[in-house]
């Protein structure tokens, strides 16, 4: 996995700090990588480039609302 610790990290353009759900995202050749902004060092979701677009696609469909 590439080291992404030197600013390659961006914020979700939807996460607003307010309630806890913080997202990072971070672009690479093969992978799109997130993270939760809170624990920077914590563990991270890697996907390739389909799975990643299929993936927001059901979060945004409401799939993964608890």
């Amino acid at each position: 996995m590439p080291d992404l610790r030197q600013g390659a990290w961006r914020k979700s353009s939807r996460s607003n700090g307010q309630n806890g759900a913080c997202v990072e995202v971070a672009l690479t050749a093969e992978q799109t990588l997130i993270r939760d902004s809170k624990n920077p060092a914590g563990a991270r979701l890697a996907f390739g480039a389909g799975s990643a677009a299929s993936f927001i696609s059901q979060i945004k469909a409401g799939r993964y609302d608890v």
